[in-house]
């Protein structure tokens, strides 16, 4: 897809990921799943040996009393942090991907791969370096063309309603309006063909890349396939999210209408 078929304005939003994004997530993590074992056993552990030090029973049966109640509390409370980070996750990453997954940022999306391709690139990054990161490389074209054939549907079945909504209203306003959703549809099919163009492209120089680990040869013949790959990757996407905000922009016009 060329740029040039419409102004691509520069996108404010796009997000760089930060250590505190990171440690943060960390915490979530871990401590979703540290929880129900370190809320019961800590204090337990502490109210039993106060039972033993000053040789009262009281604190020995409160410590199993905690024991049970502070391992229900730690699912519960485990529970909530894992529903959270997922929703904290999902937000990141919408972010992340309004202008393209860059290699850096494959690890974020590490749910998305298939189990082949996360064996894959543990085992190429072991092995050599440099099919390693051009591997990674690949990745993240195949995630970013995989989100944005995901993204266009939606936005064309939002389109296609619009336009079966307008078919029955007569006025220049509608025909006008009808114009619009036809040029924006228009739009979306071209993003989504060239998305599903550079998904079934990185799918093979993936094939390529793992072709060519097992021949022990390198990358100089594919470094072209690469870069292309790479361009595109921040283009498509942001061509999407040019035309997204202008579809919000014409409904707040018309909203102040």
């Amino acid at each position: 897809m060329k740029a040039d078929n419409w102004e691509i304005a520069p996108i404010e939003r796009n997000y760089e990921v930060t250590s505190k994004d990171v440690v943060k997530d960390k915490i979530f993590k871990y401590g979703a799943w540290g929880l129900p074992i370190l809320l019961p056993v800590i204090p337990s552990l502490i109210l039993l040996l106060l039972g033993i030090f000053l040789a009262n029973p009281f604190f020995a049966a409160l410590a199993f009393v905690w024991l049970i109640g502070g391992f229900i509390f730690g699912l519960i409370t485990s529970g909530i942090l894992l529903i959270y980070r997922q929703k904290w996750l999902a937000d990141i990453r919408e972010r992340i991907a309004v202008d393209g997954i860059r290699t850096e940022e494959v690890e974020w999306f590490r749910h998305e791969l298939t189990s082949a391709e996360r064996k894959s690139l543990k085992e190429l990054e072991n092995q050599n370096r440099l099919l390693g990161d051009a591997y990674r490389e690949t990745l993240a074209s195949r995630l970013t063309a995989t989100r944005i054939v995901k993204t266009t549907k939606g936005e064309l079945l939002l389109v296609k309603r619009r336009e079966g909504k307008l078919k029955n209203l007569k006025s220049d306003a509608s025909a006008e309006l009808q114009k619009v959703l036809k040029d924006d549809r228009e739009k979306l099919e071209e993003i989504k063909k060239e998305a599903e163009q550079m998904r079934v492209e990185a799918e093979t120089r993936l094939q390529v890349i793992e072709a060519a680990s097992r021949r022990g040869t390198n990358l100089v013949d594919t470094e072209l396939a690469l870069k292309k790959l790479s361009s595109r990757a921040s283009e498509l996407p942001l061509a999407l999210e040019a035309l997204k905000m202008e579809e919000e922009i014409r409904k707040e016009l018309e909203a102040g209408e």
